[in-house]
Formats: C-alpha cells, sequence, structure tokens
C-alpha cells in the first residue's frame, strides 16, 4: 500500500510516516492563517506490521485513533504536550481552530506545535511480551536489564521498566538500546528526565485503563522540547492501540493460554494473521476482509471501552 500524501488546502506537506503525514502551513496560499510553528498531523487508515505498509487499510482508523490520543491528552492535561491552545478535545475548539483543519481530514488531524523531537522513543513495559519476551528467554534480560528466573509470556513486570529504542528511518527496524545508550544520545539530565516522565504517564495511564477492565501492557511515549521556553513536551500520539498494547482484563486474568491471556485490543490481529501467510520476504499479502473487520473492531471496542465513565 503506497502513501499519497493529500493536496490539502492551505497545508504543505513535508513528512510521511506508516501511519501518518505530517503538513505545515503553505505561506505561499491565499488566506493562510495558521499561526507560525503550527503543523498538522493527520492519522490516516493505513495499518502497518513488521516494518511493512500493509494493504488495504483498516476503515476510521485513523478518526479512532486522533479520538483516543486526544482523549488521552484532555485525560492528562496537567502534562505538557504539543497540541496547539486551540484545539481541544474531539473539534471543540474555536470556530477559527477548527477553519484552520481541511474538511478532508476532519476527525483524524490534531493541530499542534512544532517541536524540537528526541530521536528516541521511550518505551515502557509493564508487562513482558514480544521483543522484550524473545529477549528474556535468551538472555534473562530486557533491553540489558535482567529480571527474576521463571517468568511466562504475559506476565505482570515486578516494576514498569524504560526500555528506550532508537527511531529509526521509515523502513527501517527500531532498535531497543540500553538507557546507557540513550544517555550518549539526549545526554544525561533529558534521559533522566524522560524516564521518569514516561514512568509516571504510564503509571497514570495504567491505573485508569485497569478501571476500564482494560491492561495496559506497554507503550510508546515521544517527546521533544519546545524551543521558545525548553519545556520538555510530549508529542505524537498518545497510548493508542497503534503505539500500545491493550488487553482484556478479565481474560487475561482467566486465560490458560498465553493467546488467550492477551487477548489484545490494537493490530495483533493483523500481525498474528502477517506471521502466519507471509515469511517476511519481498511483498507483504493483502490483508483478508476478515481480518480488516476484526481490527477495526477491536480498535473500536477500545475506544469505546476506555473513554466510556465509569
Amino acid at each position: 500500500m503506497t502513501s499519497t500524501p493529500l493536496d490539502l488546502p492551505g497545508w504543505t506537506h513535508v513528512y510521511s510516516g506508516k501511519v501518518r503525514d505530517l503538513y505545515r502551513p503553505d505561506r505561499q496560499a491565499e488566506g493562510t492563517t495558521a499561526p507560525e510553528g503550527t503543523m498538522l498531523v493527520v492519522a490516516s487508515d493505513r495499518v502497518s506490521a513488521f516494518d511493512h505498509v500493509l494493504s488495504p487499510g483498516i476503515p476510521g482508523k485513523g478518526e479512532l485513533l486522533t479520538t483516543l490520543s486526544l482523549w488521552w491528552f484532555d485525560t492528562l492535561d496537567d502534562v505538557p504536550n504539543h497540541l496547539h491552545a486551540s484545539h481541544a478535545i474531539l473539534g471543540t475548539g474555536t470556530d477559527e481552530a477548527r477553519s484552520l483543519v481541511p474538511a478532508e481530514v476532519a476527525g483524524r488531524s490534531m493541530l499542534v506545535r512544532a517541536l524540537d523531537m528526541f530521536p528516541i522513543e521511550c518505551v515502557v513495559r509493564g508487562y513482558i511480551t514480544g521483543s522484550g519476551w524473545l529477549e528474556y528467554q535468551e538472555s534473562g534480560t530486557v533491553c540489558g536489564l535482567p529480571l527474576p528466573a521463571g517468568l511466562s509470556n504475559g506476565d505482570r513486570l515486578p516494576e514498569p521498566l524504560f526500555t528506550p529504542a532508537f527511531k529509526a528511518d521509515l523502513g527501517d527496524h527500531d532498535e531497543n538500546i540500553t538507557f546507557e545508550r540513550a544517555v550518549e544520545l539526549v545526554g544525561v539530565e533529558d534521559a533522566e528526565a524522560l524516564r521518569a516522565l514516561s514512568l509516571s504517564i504510564y503509571a497514570r495511564a495504567a491505573a485508569i485503563a485497569e478501571s476500564h477492565g482494560v491492561i495496559l501492557a506497554d507503550t510508546k511515549f515521544e517527546f521533544g522540547r519546545d524551543a521558545a521556553t525548553g519545556e520538555i513536551v510530549l508529542a505524537d500520539e498518545v497510548l493508542t492501540s497503534d503505539s500500545s498494547r491493550y488487553w482484556d482484563a478479565a481474560a487475561w486474568n482467566a486465560g490458560g493460554t498465553p493467546a488467550e491471556r492477551m487477548a489484545s485490543f490494537d493490530k495483533q490481529i493483523v500481525r498474528d494473521w502477517l506471521a502466519a501467510n507471509w515469511d517476511k520476504t519481498g511483498t507483504p499479502p493483502d490483508l483478508p476482509d476478515e481480518i480488516v473487520e476484526r481490527t477495526a473492531a477491536r480498535y473500536r471496542e477500545l475506544l469505546e471501552r476506555v473513554t466510556t465513565t465509569v
């Protein structure tokens, strides 16, 4: 599935990731009113797995992810974030702010402030699975951090771990790194601040998710620095089903197998199907309609469960 950026009036496309597109104001366009330093982040319906963008996309995914991100930004409103001051949750900002968002991407875009982004992804793991489980089986560690013997896939860790990763270019694998390597990349003061922020946000979000019957197994945060103030700011998407692993708490408690325990609300359905039907060489096969529909339903269910008042 190729990524063809939209031609949005008043905006110039500057970057496409696996699932999101980034735009800056087009100062040459007549009537451009977006403030200096404003960016437009547009979430697409694209879905990626094993560092490939797949076809077809997941209908409505961009809007579902954006809505969940905005809900978390709003819930964690004491944590500085990159949302433009006039962009409020669920499109309830000022008329002026809404007018800056092209109709073609309304509901799946965020007006944000431009930041100097840190070159690491701030991963927090509260449970062991995925690449962490593979490393643990080989060495008893996760990103070089020693763990107790006898853990099983999907077990809760004694305490959440900060396990950063180096951001890879599009098409390459993100690289798990040690905290010491993170210090080399961003400096000791910023590395310690990013670790503390990530662990704090994860703890709060995990408790909120648990109150909704959902386990936040792990997640990935991205941060940038506000050039004007020097403040570290939470950016990109936050706590979505693309950047996090969410499991059903009842299934985790009752399940007898890893698959039953880790009943996922993210694109694990896609990963599992692809792993069983592709050898990771050449072009990935198209996703069957049934996989697309099941994945979309899980995205919708997570949004409803997490954002419903308990």
